[in-house]
């Protein structure tokens, strides 16, 4: 009795200990690398999360205007770039960064 009590501890503790295991191996969202360029006028909301333990790559999920479909947008694309480089200067100096001179 106490040895089948005990293979069944040590199996239900392999098993959580394996799940653990795979729940942290992946927050990655995007699945490639995503897409090079989106229309602003499409834009509803940017997300951007950084490179973590639990995703080696930092990802920009953008969020269409009508559709609300999610993509993926290429964080090493020009695009990308500009338009994060974009976003920090209007976070600093509010007002006086227009949108309209995104490029």
């Amino acid at each position: 009795m106490r040895t089948s009590a005990a293979i069944l501890l040590a199996c239900l503790l392999l098993v959580n200990v394996e799940g653990m295991a795979v729940v942290s191996t992946g927050r990655c969202l995007c699945i490639d690398e995503g897409v090079n360029f989106i229309k602003l006028k499409n834009i509803q909301k940017v997300e951007v999360y950084a490179a973590s333990s639990s995703c080696e790559k930092m990802e920009i999920i953008v969020t269409l205007k009508g559709t609300g479909e999610k993509k993926c947008l290429n964080p090493e694309s020009k695009f990308a770039k500009n338009f994060i480089k974009k976003s920090q200067r209007h976070k600093r100096y509010g007002s006086s960064c227009t949108w309209k001179s995104f490029f």
